[in-house]
């Protein structure tokens, strides 16, 4: 690991040392930045998204954690004594740090097949509705009068073709809960 603190984070951003550190970074399994400013946070996040080129996730529990949260691609806001300004500026919310694992590996599994099946799902709803309209050309000749009124496409999209959405959002859970806490590895099967 590595700990670094806001002084030498201003050395190494005023003397242009940005590559040699992400070198260093990239050897050690984390890094914790101490004492360090709020812009100090959101440069070394920016710069690792900028050379690296991965998303970045950032987690804080005060309003000196407010521009590193908002630079990181997700940012996960810990409510607690510091005030609530990390949590209306993040993502997501939790409470207490331990929360960050049942985040990540089972809500954020699940989040990702929902999407990843609602995807599929919305691509095969527009190509069966494109198809129906294409057939229908050959049946009227291809003289561009509509088939269904747009009041009726509008319910298509809003009520006939809208509960598999829902059940899928609210019900979908591929893989328990327990499971995916047990086998963090699921995690990147998706990806």
């Amino acid at each position: 690991g590595l700990v670094i603190d806001g002084r030498t984070l201003n050395i190494i951003f005023q003397g242009g040392l940005e590559e040699k550190f992400l070198e260093l970074t990239q050897h050690c399994r984390a890094v914790l930045c101490c004492r360090s400013t709020p812009l100090q946070k959101s440069m070394v996040v920016r710069l690792v998204q900028r050379q690296l080129k991965v998303m970045t996730l950032s987690i804080g529990d005060g309003a000196n954690d407010v521009s590193m949260i908002q630079a990181a691609d997700v940012g996960i806001g810990i409510s607690g004594q510091e005030g609530m300004q990390a949590v209306m500026a993040s993502d997501f919310a939790i409470s207490r740090f331990k929360h960050l694992k049942k985040l990540l590996l089972v809500h954020g599994h699940w989040c990702y097949a929902r999407l990843a099946k609602m995807v599929i799902y919305f691509f095969y709803k527009n190509v069966c509705y494109a198809n129906l309209l294409f057939w229908y050309q050959f049946f009227c000749g291809f003289s561009g009068s509509t088939m269904i009124d747009y009041w009726q496409m509008i319910f298509f999209n809003l009520f006939f073709t809208s509960v598999p959405p829902l059940l899928f959002g609210v019900l979908d859970k591929d893989v328990s809960a327990e499971t995916l806490l047990r086998l963090p590895e699921l995690y990147k099967t998706g990806q």
